[in-house]
């Protein structure tokens, strides 16, 4: 049986930070607000997790702006994966692990047309076997159920093993293991000198998906 990567999508293979920061700048000019509300709008998303209806409810009403939370979220999801990126060297990673004959699945978190409009705007829709989004399969990562999922729409089992990747220690690399995978951690750009890992470690760490992909690539 063909062996199996599964990524995570934001902050693993869509740069997510950086399409956030342009779609941040973009509201600030469009809502005619200050450097103080982009400030906000940053570390409020910094320190932001799950479904972000409830981080617009709290932009609607800090810069009362007059508008539903709810449209605003749609807004979001409409603009975000016209922002979103991959790393050239990633895509081209990609691309020889597929060559190399491995199936390649995308489990991300999120609402289905925000994350399905960033797969399919960057291209990694032709680079995947399948992929699976929260919203629509109603479970969200760490379930092992999503992994199995998603193994499933790829065509494989996780009964044959298999390795997550992704930079979400709990979501990640925790829900992977629980799911009887082995785990690649694409560990943030700035990490604490004092961090260390709670809970399962990922069997490997890197800098890169093209990394993770070398690492693959000498497993198999």
């Amino acid at each position: 049986m063909r062996q199996l990567a599964l990524f995570d999508l934001d902050d693993t293979l869509v740069d997510r930070a950086s399409a956030f920061n342009a779609w941040a700048e973009e509201f600030v000019v469009t809502h005619r607000l200050d450097d103080e509300a982009l400030t906000f709008l940053l570390m409020a998303d910094a320190h932001h997790s799950g479904p972000m209806g409830s981080f617009f409810a709290t932009v609607s009403e800090t810069f009362d702006l007059g508008e539903a939370p709810e449209r605003l979220w749609a807004q979001y999801r409409r603009r975000m994966p016209e922002l979103a990126s991959c790393e050239a060297r990633d895509v081209d990673a990609l691309r020889r692990l597929r060559r190399a004959g491995w199936r390649i699945g995308i489990v991300t978190n999120g609402m289905t047309d925000n994350q399905l409009g960033k797969i399919r705007n960057t291209g990694l829709d032709s680079l995947v076997d399948g992929w699976c989004v929260s919203d629509e399969v109603g479970v969200r990562k760490p379930d092992p159920a999503i992994f199995r999922l998603a193994a499933d729409r790829c065509g494989t089992s996780l009964d044959q093993g298999g390795w997550m990747i992704g930079d979400n220690l709990v979501h990640d690399v925790a829900g992977g293991h629980a799911a009887g995978m082995r785990t690649i951690w694409l560990q943030p750009r700035r990490r604490p000198e004092s961090w260390s890992f709670v809970g399962p470690a990922p069997d490997f760490v890197v800098d890169s998906v093209a990394e993770a992909v070398e690492v693959l690539l000498r497993s198999g």
